[in-house]
C-alpha cells in the first residue's frame, strides 16, 4: 500500500462542458459511471472526474492524466499543462457519506488497478491512494459495486465494498489480484489489512462463478444483500442470490442461496435482464426488472418480482452456478415467477422505482432518449405512461437512473455526454381539479388556496385533494339503492384523498329542479361519502336529474345525475344492457337490472356478456412494426392468437392518453392489419386495445 496525501489538479473551465438552459449539462466526453450523495453529483467520464451540485451546476472537475512512478505502478495525476503518459479509467464510484469520502477505483494504462478516496465535498482533495484491483480491469456494463453493511454485533456493524465481476482476462503478473468473482473488501482502515482489504481474519474469502455470468444489480435491504445476474450466454438463465450480511466476510459469503427469475416459459426463457431497481419498502421485498425478449433488445417488458429472501430453505453455498467454498453436491434452486407484467415498450433501457403514497411510480429510459412515468395502484393497475423528456437526437438513456436525495423531485437522467436533472412531475400543466384528478399521477395534487395542481409540500397548510390510493375511473361515482319499505337512497362515493382541512370541511349539497329532494333525517355527510334520503318513493319514467354540489374545504365538485328506477332497464342479459345498468348507477344481479344494494357494480362483469357466443381473450405477440410515424401512412400488422373477431384497434401514444380507434383492414384470425392514426407526437409505439365487433365487448391487451 502507498499513501499519497496531498492536492489533485484541478482543472478549471476547459473546453468542452456546458451547461443548458433546461438545467442539464454537457461533459467533455461519454459519461461512464455517475453516482449522487445527498446534494452532490459525480460524473467520471474518460478524461476526467466531475463534482456538480444538486441543480448540476459545476462545482470542480480534475483531469484523469498522470504519470506512472517506475517499479511501483503508482498513478500519480498531472496538471492540464505537463507531460503525462497513463490515464485512469473509472470503474467503481461509490459516495461513502458517513465517512465524508469518495471512492474512486479503476485502471490505468497499463492494465493495472488503482483507488482513491477523495473529500466528498472536494474531490480535488485525495486522502488515500493505492495500487489495488477493486472492481473490473475492463470496462464492463456487467459488473457491479455497491457498499454493504455486515452486523458483527447487535451494536457493531462494519461497511464493506462487494464488487461483483464479470470474468475477464486475467491480469498481467505486475498486476496480479486475489479478486474472484464476488469480493467484500473493506471500505475504510479500520481493520488490520487496511482499507480495501480482502482479508477475514486468516482467510481471503470469496465467491466464484462455474459458468460465464454479467452481473446486473446489487443491494442491501435490511441485513440481506442481493446480486442480480445474466448466466449462461445464450441459453440465458437469470439468476438471484442472497446473502446474510451478518457476523462476518467469510460468513456473509458462505451464506450463499440462490434463486431462478422464471420470466415465461422454462427458466428464463431465453430472457435477458438489462435493468433493475428494488422497489421502497420493507416486506415484501418488491424489485423491478426490465427484460429483453430478443438479443437485439428491441421486445423489452418492465416486471415486477416478489424476490424477499429464502435463507431458512435449502443447503448454504449449494448452488449449481456459484460457489464459495467448492462443494461437489449442488442443489436446483428455487423458480420466482413475476406478480404482474407492468410494461411492454420497445428498447427500454432503465428503471427507477420509487413509492409515492400508495402507488408505486417508474421512471423508464429507452434506447432512443425517452423518459416514461408509469404510476401502478397496489393491484399492480397502471395509469396511463407519461413522457417527462425527450432527447432531441435519440440518444441512449444510461442503465442507471438515480433520484434527488435532496428534493425527491427530480431524476438524474444520464445521456450518453449529457446528464439531465427532470422534474418527476408536470403538475402545472393541469388547470383545474378534474384534470389533476385525470392525471392520475400520485405526485399531484388540487390545492384548494392556491387553485392550482401543484406538489403537496408547496401547498402548505392549505387545504387539497388527489387522486385514490388506487384506480379509479371517475373522481365521484353514485349508486341507487330501495329499501324493503320502498325508500330510495341516493349514495355519493367520492375516490380521492383529501387533507385533514378538506376532510373535516367536506359537505353535499343535493338539488332537483320540481321539488324538494332529501329528506332531513338522513346520513349526515362523512368523507368520502354522503347521502341524500328521496322524500318521494318513485322515479319519473322519463328518469329524475339532480345536481350534487361536493364541497372539499374551498375545492367544489358539482356532478349531474339522471336517477331512473333500476326496474326499468329490462330484457335480454345483454353486455351492452349491463353497462347501461351498472353506468345509471344501479346493480346487476342474476343477469338483470336491480337497485344497486348489495349486487355487483364493477362492470367488468359485463365484458363478455353475448348471447350464444363465446369469445376469447385476444392475446397479442408482436406488433410490425414496433415504432411507426404518424407523419406517413403507416400499414401496422398485430399477430397473436384469439383475433377472429377483433373489429377495431384503439392505439395510445405516450404524450397522449386518449386512445384513437382505427378500423381493420384485414383478419386472418392470427394477424390483424390496420392503419396507424395521425397524431400530435411524430414518433408512437402501438399500446392497442382490442374490441370485438360485438357491442359493448371490450378486451385488452397489449
Amino acid at each position: 500500500m502507498i499513501l499519497l496525501p496531498g492536492l489533485l489538479f484541478i482543472l478549471w473551465g476547459e473546453a468542452g462542458r456546458c451547461r443548458a438552459d433546461d438545467g442539464g449539462f454537457t461533459f467533455d466526453g461519454d459519461i461512464h459511471h455517475f453516482a449522487v450523495a445527498t446534494n452532490t453529483v459525480y460524473v467520471a467520464t474518460d478524461e476526467r472526474l466531475y463534482q456538480l451540485s444538486q441543480d448540476l451546476t459545476p462545482v470542480r472537475s480534475v483531469t484523469q492524466r498522470g504519470v506512472l512512478q517506475a517499479g511501483k505502478v503508482h498513478f500519480y495525476r498531472v496538471n492540464e499543462t505537463s507531460w503525462w503518459n497513463a490515464t485512469f479509467r473509472v470503474n467503481v464510484l461509490l459516495p461513502v457519506v458517513e465517512d465524508g469520502v469518495v471512492i474512486s477505483c479503476g485502471v490505468t494504462s497499463d492494465e493495472c488497478g488503482h483507488c482513491e478516496v477523495l473529500e466528498l465535498t472536494d474531490i480535488s482533495s485525495l486522502r488515500y491512494s493505492e495500487s489495488i484491483q477493486l472492481g473490473p480491469l475492463r470496462r464492463s456494463s456487467a459488473s457491479v459495486a455497491v457498499l454493504v453493511k455486515v452486523q458483527k454485533s447487535p451494536t457493531e456493524s462494519d461497511t464493506y465494498i462487494m464488487t461483483a465481476i464479470q470474468k475477464q482476462q486475467a491480469a498481467s503478473n505486475k498486476c496480479a489480484s486475489d479478486c474472484q468473482t464476488v469480493n467484500l473488501q473493506d471500505a475504510d482502515g479500520r481493520h488490520i489489512g487496511g482499507i480495501f482489504s480482502l482479508i477475514d481474519d486468516q482467510s481471503t474469502p470469496s465467491i466464484k462463478s462455474r459458468v460465464d455470468v454479467g452481473f446486473v444489480d446489487g443491494f442491501q435491504v435490511g441485513s440481506t444483500i442481493y446480486l442480480l445476474a445474466n448466466v449462461g450466454g445464450e441459453n440465458n438463465t437469470i439468476r438471484l442470490i442472497w446473502l446474510e450480511g451478518e457476523k462476518s466476510k467469510t460468513h456473509t459469503l458462505h451464506s450463499l442461496r440462490g434463486a431462478t427469475l422464471r420470466v415465461s416459459g422454462a427458466a428464463g426463457g431465453g430472457h435477458t435482464l438489462l435493468a433493475s431497481s428494488v422497489i421502497p419498502g420493507t416486506q415484501p421485498v418488491l424489485w423491478s426488472g426490465v427484460f429483453s425478449e430478443d438479443a437485439g433488445r428491441t421486445n423489452t417488458e418492465l416486471l415486477v418480482f416478489d424476490i424477499s429472501a429464502d435463507l431458512t430453505g435449502g443447503t448454504k453455498d449449494a448452488d449449481p452456478d456459484f460457489f464459495s467454498i467448492g462443494m461437489s453436491k449442488f442443489e436446483t434452486p428455487k423458480t420466482l415467477r413475476p406478480k404482474a407484467v407492468l410494461f411492454r415498450q420497445s428498447i427500454m433501457t432503465s428503471v427507477l422505482a420509487t413509492r409515492q403514497k400508495a402507488w408505486l411510480v417508474f421512471f423508464i429510459g429507452t434506447a432512443d432518449g425517452l423518459l416514461i412515468k408509469l404510476a401502478v395502484d397496489k393491484h399492480y393497475h397502471t395509469s396511463c405512461p407519461t413522457v417527462l423528456y425527450r432527447a432531441n437526437d435519440d440518444r441512449p438513456v444510461f442503465p442507471k437512473l438515480l433520484l434527488d436525495q435532496v428534493d425527491l423531485k427530480h431524476v438524474y437522467v444520464p445521456l450518453r455526454d449529457q446528464m439531465r436533472r427532470v422534474p418527476v412531475a408536470k403538475c402545472s400543466i393541469y388547470t383545474n381539479v378534474r384534470e389533476c384528478w385525470s392525471a392520475e399521477d400520485p405526485y399531484c395534487i388540487w390545492c384548494g388556496s392556491k387553485r392550482s395542481c401543484t406538489f403537496e409540500d408547496d401547498c402548505g397548510d392549505s387545504d387539497w385533494v388527489s387522486i385514490a390510493d388506487d384506480y379509479q375511473e371517475k373522481m365521484v361515482s353514485y349508486r341507487v339503492a330501495k329499501a324493503s319499505t320502498g325508500q330510495i337512497t341516493l349514495h355519493i362515493q367520492t375516490h380521492l384523498t383529501a387533507g385533514h382541512r378538506a376532510q373535516s370541511n367536506f359537505a353535499c349539497q343535493f338539488s332537483a329542479r320540481s321539488s324538494v329532494l332529501c329528506s332531513l333525517n338522513g346520513l349526515a355527510p362523512q368523507f368520502p361519502q354522503c347521502t341524500c334520503t328521496l322524500t318521494n318513493g318513485t322515479l319519473p319514467a322519463e328518469g329524475l336529474k339532480v345536481s350534487v354540489r361536493i364541497r372539499l374545504g374551498t375545492t367544489q365538485l358539482l356532478e349531474h345525475l339522471t336517477l331512473i328506477d333500476c326496474s326499468y332497464l329490462g330484457g335480454p342479459p345483454t353486455s351492452l344492457l349491463c353497462q347501461k345498468c351498472i353506468r345509471a348507477g344501479c346493480g346487476w344481479n342474476q343477469n338483470k337490472c336491480s337497485w344497486a344494494n348489495q349486487e355487483v357494480r364493477n362492470d367488468s362483469v359485463c365484458q363478455m356478456m353475448v348471447p350464444g357466443m363465446n369469445f376469447s381473450r385476444p392475446e397479442i405477440s408482436s406488433i410490425t412494426p414496433s415504432i411507426v410515424s404518424f407523419y406517413g401512412r403507416n400499414h401496422v400488422v398485430l399477430s397473436g392468437r384469439n383475433l377472429g373477431d377483433v373489429a377495431g384497434v384503439r392505439m395510445q401514444a405516450h404524450a397522449d392518453c386518449t386512445p384513437r380507434e382505427s378500423p381493420v383492414w384485414n383478419n386472418t384470425g392470427t394477424a390483424v392489419a390496420m392503419a396507424a392514426l395521425k397524431s400530435p407526437t411524430s414518433h408512437h409505439r402501438p399500446a392497442p386495445a382490442l374490441h370485438h365487433a360485438a357491442p359493448g365487448s371490450v378486451e385488452r391487451g397489449s
